[in-house]
């Protein structure tokens, strides 16, 4: 949008675009998480059959390599074979899938969840520039949309940090920094293409 706003277009245009951008970016976002949660989860499925076809056939070699992996954790010996033998004995499947593998067989990955999630949350915070344009005077609709897409960008930074945990100062600089680089890229872009126009 900031890039079409800097090469004169109207507002009709500028709307046109961002909601077009809205979209093509909520839909990238959804095909793009379900493709990368597809592939992990059959990543994840072919693991299961493989440690499944394992258990089957080299049971004591699996028990022996779980021993191990409790030893390595800190349990002597004779109370690494007996947890062992214990979480064998009541799943052994999901024995080895959370304690050699890191899988929790429970806890599947969900494709069309992550998809949908994606497309939501990407629509969502794409109507933030499209709100500015449409409450912006036409004289400052550039200025504005910038000023409130990097207020939001910033939110989010923050937003994102606290939900993870980290610290919100770095994680809002980065994605403010790397919004504005963007938007300074594509009004750059757009100046350049409406004066050759």
């Amino acid at each position: 949008m900031a890039g079409v706003a800097a090469a004169n277009a109207t507002s009709q245009t500028v709307l046109t675009t961002g909601v077009a951008g809205l979209c093509a970016g909520a839909m990238s976002m959804a095909v793009g998480e379900f493709l990368s949660v597809s592939t992990q989860r059959d990543t994840e499925l072919a693991t299961i059959a493989t440690e499944r076809r394992e258990l089957a056939t080299s049971p004591d070699d699996e028990l022996h390599e779980l021993t191990g992996i409790y030893e390595a954790r800190g349990l002597d010996s004779t109370l690494a074979r007996q947890v062992a033998e214990q979480l064998s004995a009541h799943d052994n499947l999901a024995a080895h899938l959370r304690d050699e593998l890191g899988i929790d067989a429970g806890n599947q990955p969900r494709p069309w969840q992550a998809a949908w999630v994606s497309a939501v949350t990407f629509a969502t915070f794409a109507l933030v520039p499209i709100l500015a344009l449409l409450a912006a005077p036409t004289r400052w609709r550039l200025e504005v949309i910038a000023a409130v897409t990097l207020v939001a960008l910033a939110t989010l930074g923050v937003l994102g940090a606290r939900l993870g945990g980290a610290r919100p100062g770095p994680a809002m600089l980065r994605v403010t920094l790397g919004g504005g680089l963007a938007m300074a890229v594509t009004t750059a872009v757009g100046h350049l293409i409406g004066a050759a126009i």
